[in-house]
C-alpha cells in the first residue's frame, strides 16, 4: 500500500476527491509519524495506482504535497519508504 502525504488537510481531501471522481478507491488514514511534517491525515491507495496519483499531482497545483510513501508492516511496526 502507498500513502500520499500533504501538509494541508484541505489538499489531502481535495486529492482524495480527485481520485474518487475518476472512480478510484482510496481511504483517508492517519499519517504515520515517519512521514515527516504532515497535517495528520493522508490518502491510502493501492501501489498499482501510483501512475494515476502522479498524474493527478502533476495536473493540479498542490502546494502542500509532502511525498508518496510505500508502507509495510502492520500495527505499531509500520515502516515507510519514500517513493516521490
Amino acid at each position: 500500500m502507498m500513502i500520499v502525504v500533504f501538509s494541508s488537510r484541505n489538499e489531502t481531501l481535495y486529492f482524495a476527491q480527485a481520485l474518487r471522481s475518476q472512480g478510484i478507491y482510496c481511504q483517508i488514514v492517519n499519517t504515520p509519524k515517519g512521514a515527516g511534517q504532515a497535517c495528520g491525515i493522508s490518502v491510502k491507495i493501492a501501489e498499482s495506482l501510483l501512475p494515476v496519483a502522479r498524474g493527478i499531482l502533476a495536473s493540479r497545483p498542490f502546494r502542500a504535497f509532502v511525498g508518496i510513501f510505500r508502507m509495510s508492516g502492520s500495527g505499531t511496526r509500520i515502516s515507510l519508504e519514500r517513493i516521490l
